[in-house]
């Protein structure tokens, strides 16, 4: 099975995708792995749809590309058992460390700290890349869609999920605005620049795609209500923006008494959306699939 040098250390990755790996093994990757059982439960039935639409079969050897803390992996790897194969693989240490803790015994799979971009693969060795949210922060994405085909067997394919646009998005928008009435608002985006929406364009995704070398492009537009507050009512869904996404960034280094008011400006946009114990806004995704030329 594969393995890593030095668990403790980052990646050794492409240079260009280097902000990327410091971010995720910085507090925010840390946060993201303390938080991984929360946000599982936001993010489970999103793996539901991407594990259905790949149509994984046992004895497949797959690849999930950016697993973060691992649940995708362990879906996948339960999926291709006992015969197949599920590599998880991504650049944040924190959250592969969370992965190798909780991922069940006995199931088909490893986790490996690395650079897709870079990642020497066996080549023509997987069926499939999978990916939930894992493929959209590749500063060059089509060398590390080329460097991952390369992985995959001349019949391989891939399946994975990505955010369509912001405003398709209020579950991650609406805390933001609120929080920008009381900070400046972060420097923008560009389309092709690394980030949550950078695989929003259907057109960008096919060009990507078909300059690796797939074919059969498939893009199919999903709605989903996310429930911010993950049954935990308002407070949770408040303290769910503070810790993690858009919202969080956009408040980091400012002072005690804006992170309180813009907190309380959250929980006024929000508060219109608390039926029971849930806080349900919109949500929007692609589920993308290709085959290796």
């Amino acid at each position: 099975m594969l393995g890593i040098k030095d668990r403790m250390e980052q990646p050794s990755g492409h240079e260009l995708n280097a902000d990327q790996i410091a971010y995720w093994n910085g507090p925010s990757g840390q946060r993201w792995a303390e938080r991984h059982g929360v946000q599982e439960k936001l993010l489970g039935p999103i793996a539901d749809l991407l594990i259905n639409r790949a149509r994984l079969k046992p004895g497949e050897r797959v690849i999930d590309v950016g697993c973060g803390s691992g649940a995708t992996t362990v879906a996948i790897a339960k999926a291709v058992a006992p015969d197949g194969f599920a590599l998880g693989l991504d650049v944040s240490e924190p959250m592969l460390s969370q992965a190798r803790a909780s991922a069940p015994k006995g199931l088909p799979l490893d986790f490996v700290l690395a650079d897709a971009t870079v990642h020497p693969f066996e080549p023509a060795s997987f069926d499939l890349l999978a990916s939930r949210f894992g493929v959209m922060f590749f500063a060059d994405p089509i060398a590390s869609f080329i460097n991952l085909r390369r992985a995959l067997k001349p019949s391989g394919g891939l399946a994975f999920v990505c955010w369509r646009e912001p405003k398709e998005n209020p579950w991650m928008m609406a805390p933001l605005m609120a929080v920008y009435k009381h900070v400046p608002k972060m420097p923008p985006v560009g389309p092709e620049e690394p980030g949550p929406f950078a695989f929003a364009s259907e057109e960008r995704v096919t060009r990507i795609l078909k300059g690796a070398g797939f074919v059969d492009m498939a893009m199919e537009p999903h709605n989903l209500a996310m429930d911010i507050a993950i049954g935990g009512g308002l407070d949770a869904a408040v303290d769910g923006s503070l810790q993690i996404g858009p919202a969080s960034r956009a408040l980091q280094g400012h002072p005690p008494e804006t992170y309180e008011a813009a907190k309380a400006s959250i929980r006024e946009a929000l508060a219109p959306f608390l039926k029971g114990q849930t806080v349900e806004l919109q949500g929007a995704i692609w589920i993308v699939t290709a085959k290796a030329a």
